[in-house]
C-alpha cells in the first residue's frame, strides 16, 4: 500500500492547507481573512470544503482516505445525513461513500449555543477501480468540516497537471456553498464548472456573502482567469446594512478585486428569486414552529414599510447591482451583470420550490448550475475565446 501526502501539489480548491494534531485542514479563506472575524458561522462555513478536492493519476484499483469528518447536529432538527465523498475518474462519477468516525458538533438553533464532541477517524474506501493509468478526484463533503489524514492506494499516485484549464473564482452564499444539494459535485458551481470545463475555486460561504473587505481582499490576491460574485440573499436576511451603506461598499468590493484582476471577466449576478425576501427586509429567522415538528424552514421577520427608511430587499439589491455595473462598465467593459432570476425564478418556484423557502433542492442546483453554463460560459461573459 502506497500513502501519498496530501499536500497543495494534490489539493484543489482551497486556499490554504493548515497542519492539524491529526492531519491537515483545508481552509478556503487564509489565515489573515480569518484573524480578521472571528464570527464562528464564518469559521464553520470558510472550513466546510466546498468544490475543494484531491486529484492524482495513479494506476490503483483501490483507493482509501482516512478523514476526521465533523458532524453537525441540530437540537430539535432531524438527523443530518453524513456527507457525501464523490469519486470522479476521468471525468465522470464512478462511486460514493461516507465516512464513519469523527467529531460532533453540536447547535442549538434557538439559542446559539453549541458543543463539541472529539471522535476517531474514519475512512472512505473506493475497490474496483480499472487497473490502467487514470485521473481520480476525491471531492470533499461540500457541507462536513473535513480534516484529512492520509491518502492510500496500491498503487503510486502522481500529481495531475491542470493541463492550461481556465480557472473559475466564485463566491456567493449558502446557495453557492451548497445547501441542499445531493453530493460534492452536484453543488451549482460544480455542475456549471465540469460543464464548462473549467477548474473550481468555490467561495460560497453560509450566510457569509457579506461585502467583507477581507474576502474581497481574498478574491484579489487568488489566480484566476473568470470570476464572478453572487450577492445580494445574506445582505438582506442578516439585515446587515442598509441602503446608503450598500452601494459604496459594492464599490469597494469591485474595486479591490479589480486591483488584482484589471482586465479578468468578472461578472456580478444578483439573488436568485426567494419569495420570503423579495419584498420583505430581513433579519431571516428560523421558524420555531416548523423546527418544533421536525422540519427547516426559513422566514422574513421583517416589515415591507421600512423600505422607505432604506431597509434592503432582493429586489431593492437587484436594481441596485444593475446600475453599480451599468456605471462601472464605463471604465470597466469587462465588468458584467446577471440577473439571478435569470438562473432561478418565479416560474422555476412554482415548478421546484425551495423546500426551507431559502435553499434550492438537487434539482434546483441542477437547474441553476445548467443555466449558469449557458447564460456564462456558454453565450456569456465567460464563453472561451481565442487568447
Amino acid at each position: 500500500m502506497h500513502t501519498t501526502p496530501i499536500t497543495t501539489d494534490i489539493l484543489r480548491g482551497a486556499l490554504e492547507l493548515e497542519p492539524t494534531e491529526r492531519g491537515v485542514l483545508p481552509h478556503r479563506l487564509p489565515a489573515r481573512a480569518r484573524a480578521q472575524c472571528p464570527d464562528a458561522r464564518l469559521a464553520m462555513a470558510e472550513t466546510q470544503p466546498s468544490g475543494v478536492r484531491l486529484v492524482f493519476r495513479t494506476s490503483a484499483t483501490f483507493v482509501e482516505l482516512e478523514t476526521v469528518p465533523t458532524r453537525m447536529v441540530y437540537t430539535g432538527a432531524p438527523p443530518r445525513p453524513a456527507g457525501v465523498y464523490d469519486l470522479v475518474v476521468d471525468g465522470r462519477l464512478a462511486g460514493q461513500a461516507s465516512a464513519d468516525g469523527g467529531d460532533t458538533l453540536t447547535v442549538d438553533m434557538a439559542t446559539g449555543s453549541t458543543e463539541n464532541r472529539r471522535g476517531p477517524s474514519g475512512a472512505v474506501r473506493f475497490p474496483g477501480l480499472p487497473a490502467r493509468p487514470k485521473d481520480v478526484e476525491i471531492w470533499l463533503p461540500h457541507n462536513e468540516i473535513t480534516e484529512l489524514v492520509a491518502l492510500r492506494t496500491d498503487e503510486p499516485a502522481e500529481a495531475v497537471s491542470t493541463r492550461g484549464r481556465r480557472v473559475w473564482l466564485h463566491h456567493g452564499s449558502s446557495i453557492s456553498h451548497g445547501s441542499n444539494a445531493a453530493s460534492p459535485t452536484t453543488i451549482w458551481p460544480a455542475l456549471a464548472s465540469a460543464a464548462a470545463g473549467v477548474d473550481l475555486i468555490n467561495l460560497g460561504f453560509s450566510g457569509n456573502a457579506l461585502l467583507d473587505p477581507f474576502t474581497a481582499r481574498a478574491l484579489r490576491d487568488t489566480p484566476a482567469d473568470l470570476i464572478s460574485v453572487k450577492l445580494g440573499i445574506n445582505v438582506v436576511n442578516a439585515d446587515l446594512m442598509r441602503l446608503r451603506a450598500f452601494a459604496p461598499a459594492v464599490h469597494g468590493f469591485l474595486d479591490t478585486i479589480r486591483e488584482g484582476h484589471p482586465t479578468a471577466p468578472l461578472l456580478v449576478v444578483s439573488a436568485t428569486y426567494c419569495p420570503i425576501h423579495e419584498d420583505t427586509p430581513g433579519p431571516g429567522a428560523f421558524d420555531l414552529d416548523a423546527l418544533r415538528a421536525g422540519e427547516v424552514r426559513f422566514r422574513a421577520t421583517g416589515d415591507p414599510a421600512e423600505r422607505a427608511a432604506g431597509k434592503l430587499t432582493l429586489r431593492v439589491i437587484r436594481d441596485e447591482l444593475a446600475q453599480i455595473v451599468e456605471q462601472r462598465r464605463t471604465d470597466d467593459p469587462h465588468l458584467h451583470y446577471l440577473d439571478g432570476r435569470d438562473l432561478y425564478g418565479e416560474a422555476d418556484f412554482a415548478e421546484v420550490p425551495l423546500p426551507d423557502q431559502l435553499h434550492p433542492d438537487a434539482a434546483g442546483h441542477s437547474r441553476i448550475g445548467e443555466r449558469f453554463a449557458k447564460l456564462a460560459f456558454t453565450d456569456g461573459p465567460f464563453a472561451a475565446r481565442d487568447r
